[in-house]
């Protein structure tokens, strides 16, 4: 034998396994295999909507704004509809805010119609817009998203917490494919909102159920984890329809808040064991300086927002005294009953003006016989 120092055999002459894939390694390869299979999925089984169709920036600005917190479904006749109105950023900026506000009645939200109009750079989903109207590499986050990456990489943390956060942003970065970043994005929202569904995911026809880590446990239901949701508040609110001359007083709310901006018949919350019919009459003179005397109830109509609900409860009002003054309010104006449909309303003053109609209305067999 020589003097030399022999090496020792290397470790897979010796029948030992090759090492596992690191957490890294494993998650690279998640990744890969996601972003393939998805690409190959959304080929196939893209939604044909309108701002899809254009890469006009405006177009992809709009419809993102409008989906935030809207479906899809809901969003189409409104987006089309407020594109034909105002077909360019100029268009809208030239339009009284009562304008736009009027073409967006019944979508909710109307913060985001008001930020619109004054072309804020508030926009809750600037990635969205950068990605697929200007081809940038930015990622999307929003509710189907989040939904998407909780289940496929198995996040078993509050979303809204903000390390999660941290952790679905940097997910959704890694999974971007570079100069692809638009198509990818709509992709998985389109992912989240037709199979990856909130309460019945379809995991047989996804295209990730061989990579996601929450099917392979089983938890696709219970991910991602859920809050517990606040109790809704609900309110009394009593209004007054006050006529004079034929003609109906109308209120515009202070352009902050929920409803900022909207027409509304005057009125308020009820306080605490306070009536209905001392509610209204106090309400009328805080909002508008003018004294009331209530006629008689006319309807009560339910309405749900997505955070509070309320019982709105109209009555017939006489003017007794005093000239109107936007006390509480940020205009007034006495209008026609039937021009009403030119102002912009709440949801349940809306059901308000159609009970008045329908009070207003004689039956068909009463008309026929004069």
């Amino acid at each position: 034998m020589s003097g030399s120092t022999s090496l020792p055999p290397r470790a897979e002459s010796r029948g030992c396994p090759p090492s596992r894939p690191d957490r890294r390694q494993r998650r690279s390869e998640r990744i890969r295999r996601t972003r393939r299979r998805l690409r190959s999925w959304y080929a196939r089984h893209a939604r044909d909507l309108p701002w899809r169709r254009t890469r006009d920036p405006w177009a992809v600005w709009v419809s993102e704004v409008m989906l935030q917190q809207t479906q899809v479904a809901t969003v189409v006749p409104y987006f089309e509809r407020f594109m034909k109105r105002f077909a360019d950023v100029p268009a809208l900026a030239r339009a009284p805010l009562d304008d736009v506000l009027k073409c967006w009645e019944g979508l909710g939200y109307y913060g985001r119609a008001r930020n619109l109009h004054k072309a804020a750079k508030v926009v809750v989903d600037a990635g969205a817009i950068a990605s697929i109207a200007f081809g940038c590499d930015e990622p999307v986050l929003d509710g189907n998203v989040t939904r998407v990456l909780c289940r496929v990489f198995r996040v078993r943390t509050a979303p809204k917490e903000t390390a999660t956060q941290k952790t679905l942003w940097s997910l959704a970065r890694d999974l971007m494919p570079r100069g692809r970043a638009g198509e990818f994005n709509q992709a998985l929202m389109d992912l989240g909102a037709t199979v990856c569904t909130s309460r019945r995911p379809a995991c047989p026809r996804c295209p990730l159920r061989g990579v996601c880590l929450a099917r392979a446990r089983g938890e696709e239901t219970s991910l991602p984890v859920r809050t517990p949701r606040r109790p809704v508040p609900h309110w009394d609110v009593a209004v007054a329809v006050i006529r004079k001359r034929g003609r109906i007083l109308i209120a515009r709310r202070k352009p902050e808040g929920l409803l900022g901006g909207l027409w509304e018949f005057p009125g308020g919350k009820r306080r605490r064991n306070e009536s209905l019919e001392t509610c209204v009459v106090r309400e009328v003179r805080e909002e508008l300086g003018l004294e009331v005397r209530i006629r008689r109830a006319l309807v009560t109509a339910r309405h749900a927002y997505t955070h509070f609900r309320v019982t709105l409860h109209a009555f017939e009002c006489d003017h007794v005294s005093g000239r109107p003054r936007p006390l509480a309010a940020d205009a007034w104006t006495w209008v026609r009953p039937d021009d009403l449909d030119d102002y912009a309303f709440p949801g349940g003053s809306r059901k308000i003006i159609d009970a008045l109609r329908s009070a207003s209305t004689p039956p068909a067999a009463s008309r026929r016989r004069k």
